[in-house]
């Protein structure tokens, strides 16, 4: 498909054209508001952090923005061009999703679930190529799998599991990731492996072109790798912007419904509950 011009006024001060665009997109679950009237433009090289409490809609948001599921009102566009005119290959070679729930049906090796993702590159009769199975082998090294290639998918762990999903949706080597709690089940340090992971994947030699939105619940780890963040409060509202001007104590605490204050120490920071009814800020902590 030939992909239409984006309008001049749609780049942002760094000359980089739009990679998702968003525009007057209200979500609805049921008779419930999730997000009304919103319009935002994501941008190649940023990682994007969607938050908020269960319920808020954040599942939902990023099924509409992978085309998965119909907005009430508005909607999404790629490159210039709306999600409903892409055809289904040539949109999966563009974005790539990790759902939230991942259930595998049956036995396989790692590497072959990985290399399922190379579907939408694949040609002719449809078997893989070595290109495709060089990417495949290069997804499990950068998330430290590679000891996991020929294991049974069946015999990992959830957390071994979730890191083979977030894989293969590298493997798919689309520009636009959505990641639905890719930092699930996942200890520190596998969480923290994983936002690297995604971090070089939006800044090595493919950045130009690389975005990254994911849901994510954890405040800290978002303010400390992410470069954006869309905080919804599940009543219609959302704030989007720079990650440190809005996982911000005031608007967390009125999202999540529970006060929070920022600790500093040595320059790091750190959102925590503070005390009903204590003071408003904290301390530096000693």
């Amino acid at each position: 498909m030939r992909t239409a011009p984006t309008p001049a006024s749609r780049f942002d001060a760094a000359g980089r054209a739009p990679q998702l665009s968003a525009q007057r997109l209200t979500l609805r679950a049921g008779s419930r508001t999730l997000l009304e009237d919103f319009t935002h433009t994501f941008y190649p090289g940023e990682i994007w952090c969607i938050a908020g409490p269960n319920g808020a809609g954040k599942t939902t948001l990023i099924s509409t923005l992978a085309g998965l599921m119909k907005s009430a009102h508005g909607h999404v566009e790629m490159d210039g061009v709306r999600l409903a005119d892409w055809p289904g290959v040539e949109l999966a070679q563009r974005r790539a999703l990790m759902p939230q729930s991942i259930r595998d049906a049956f036995s396989a090796r790692v590497l072959d679930i990985v290399l399922l993702n190379r579907f939408p590159h694949l040609t002719g009769w449809g078997w893989e190529r070595d290109d495709d199975r060089a990417a495949a082998q290069a997804a499990l090294d950068a998330l430290g799998l590679a000891p996991l290639a020929s294991r049974d998918v069946l015999s990992l762990s959830g957390g071994e599991r979730q890191r083979v999903a977030l894989a293969a949706a590298l493997c798919q080597d689309a520009p636009l990731l959505l990641l639905d709690e890719p930092l699930a089940h996942l200890d520190l340090h596998h969480q923290i492996d994983c936002f690297e992971t995604l971090t070089h994947w939006t800044t090595g030699a493919h950045a130009a072109s690389r975005t990254v939105i994911l849901s994510c619940h954890d405040l800290n780890l978002a303010r400390r790798f992410a470069t954006h963040a869309l905080l919804m409060d599940g009543n219609g509202a959302a704030h989007a912007g720079p990650v440190r001007d809005v996982l911000t104590p005031a608007l967390a605490s009125r999202a999540f419904g529970y006060p929070l204050v920022l600790i500093e120490d040595a320059g790091y920071e750190a959102l925590v509950p503070a005390v009903r009814g204590g003071p408003a800020s904290a301390p530096k902590l000693l």
